[in-house]
């Protein structure tokens, strides 16, 4: 079997073809190996390229060159390293419009929403390298005459990373930038499934001036890549995002050597619409929400709870918008839905909306695969869905919304908390009481008041309850790198 489709190459027009890398990126050196795994083209199942498929030992050998690369890096000025991140993120958005056809050719998104990923990921570059040189300490006030105490700042050490594909550049830059800025060294490990983003920032990174092993990608299986990560005594951090289930096991098995952990993990993200609520913006809101990047991401709107007075005026212009989506290739022209990752997510979508049905659930549009090739699915309206529908308890992942009513504002409140997962939240309201309340008493890491996006640079974000640990983004997230360090010290008495 050819390694790659030459028509598929030819589309995407990369104005730098060598932003394709099939080599993942280890001690500044591009390595290859004898077994790969081919990436594909989930708009129509054809080759793009193919990358290593590396192991233990190849893992092993990228811990050790960032725990060499550690105490240089670590001992550069913040200066110095925030300049070379400002480099690297000048050459992203540079190199904007090749970095999202790559994307758009590997994940399926439309090429609008990856070039505005592509500016996402580039943002959280340049924030973390402007907050590399406002990492202050502190200084506590003495607990005794001749006692000072100073609270140092310092890098974890080696940082392991491990991202998803659906947003295949903004979860890297989300966690190496920070991670680069505080003075660590990254392993990282990309979703199998789109590689190829990951391995042209790292191209970039390089020609920025990151100096060798202080960046590292290791492409290749789950397994043995996570074994090392997770268990060698020289990673001090571990970060992922992805399923609940894997992040639950990947942290278990961090504890052997006691790392510092932080998880972005699944999410069941209410929407929720108050009768006095801005109809339109409350569409657009869920048009945002619930349908960007076809409806996988980890804030999408997941539940859509409207309450009754509403309810028919906000499913029928919400299912007037959703039948206009233009649901195609994103290489071939403007789209605004393009097709979902694989096979497996084609079957859970066809999976809950079978079980909405059943439950007496009403189609008002969509509900079908479509296409001869290529993993499509119709943009789909569901009304009337049960509470206990799987649409409901399970994150979709998919470009359904399913509409619950409700009553009261106390109804919806205890049906938007009735769920282990505490990720994102959306309210639509006018009334400004009821936005304070509603905000305080969600039990979500993040809410969004009359806004379906929620997601910047300069904010924290991350979950409560099984939805994750630590927080991404903000100056938060370049404290989730640094160590706290106390000095107390002890004066000799002044000379008489």
């Amino acid at each position: 079997m050819t390694r790659h489709d030459l028509g598929e190459r030819a589309r995407l027009a990369l104005k730098r073809p060598d932003l394709l890398r099939e080599a993942a990126w280890i001690n500044g050196v591009w390595v290859t190996g004898d077994a790969v795994i081919e990436v594909t083209n989930p708009a129509n199942g054809k080759v793009l390229g193919a990358v290593p498929a590396l192991g233990e030992a190849e893992t092993l050998g990228a811990v050790a060159a960032a725990h060499a690369a550690f105490p240089a890096w670590a001992a550069r000025a913040a200066k110095d390293r925030a300049a070379i991140l400002r480099r690297w993120f000048e050459l992203v958005m540079a190199h904007r419009d090749d970095l999202a056809r790559l994307m758009t050719a590997e994940q399926g998104k439309p090429l609008a929403e990856a070039q505005g990923e592509v500016a996402y990921a580039a943002g959280f570059i340049e924030w973390f390298g402007e907050e590399a040189k406002r990492a202050y300490g502190e200084v506590i006030p003495g607990h005794q005459a001749d006692k000072r105490i100073v609270v140092l700042k310092q890098p974890v050490g080696v940082v392991a990373a491990v991202t998803p594909w659906n947003f295949p550049a903004a979860m890297i830059t989300r966690k190496v930038a920070p991670a680069l800025a505080a003075g660590c060294t990254v392993v990282l490990k990309p979703s199998e499934l789109t590689p190829f983003s990951a391995l042209a920032l790292a191209l970039l990174g390089e020609e920025a001036g990151l100096p060798a092993g202080v960046f590292n990608i290791v492409t290749g299986p789950p397994a043995p890549i996570g074994a090392v990560l997770t268990t060698d005594p020289r990673v001090a951090k571990f970060t992922f995002t992805g399923s609940t289930s894997v992040g639950k096991m990947l942290a278990a098995a961090c504890m052997g050597t006691v790392k510092r952990v932080s998880l972005e993990l699944g999410g069941n993200a209410p929407f929720i619409v108050f009768d006095d609520a801005d109809l339109d913006a409350a569409v657009e809101g869920a048009m945002a929400s619930k349908f960007r990047n076809t409806g996988q991401t980890c804030v999408c709107a997941n539940r859509l709870l409207v309450q009754a007075g509403i309810y028919d005026a906000f499913a029928e212009r919400l299912t007037n918008r959703v039948k206009a989506l233009r649901v195609g290739d994103g290489l071939e022209g403007a789209t605004d839905q393009g097709p979902l990752i694989n096979a497996g997510a084609l079957d859970k979508v066809e999976r809950h909306i079978a079980n909405a049905v059943a439950g007496g659930a009403g189609m008002l549009t969509g509900g079908r695969r479509f296409g001869t090739s290529g993993t499509w699915f119709e943009p789909t309206v569901l009304i009337d869905v049960p509470p206990l529908a799987l649409l409901n308890i399970e994150e979709t992942f998919g470009p359904v919304a399913g509409l619950v009513r409700f009553e009261t504002e106390a109804q919806a409140l205890a049906m938007a908390n009735d769920t282990r997962a505490g990720l994102a939240s959306y309210v639509f309201t006018r009334d400004l009481d009821r936005a304070w309340r509603m905000g305080e008493g969600l039990q979500y890491g993040m809410v969004g008041l009359n806004t379906g996006l929620i997601s910047t640079e300069v904010a924290p974000f991350g979950g409560i309850k099984e939805s994750g640990l630590g927080r991404e983004g903000s100056h938060f997230g370049l404290d989730e790198y640094m160590e706290l360090k106390m000095m107390c010290v002890g004066l000799a008495p002044a000379p008489v």
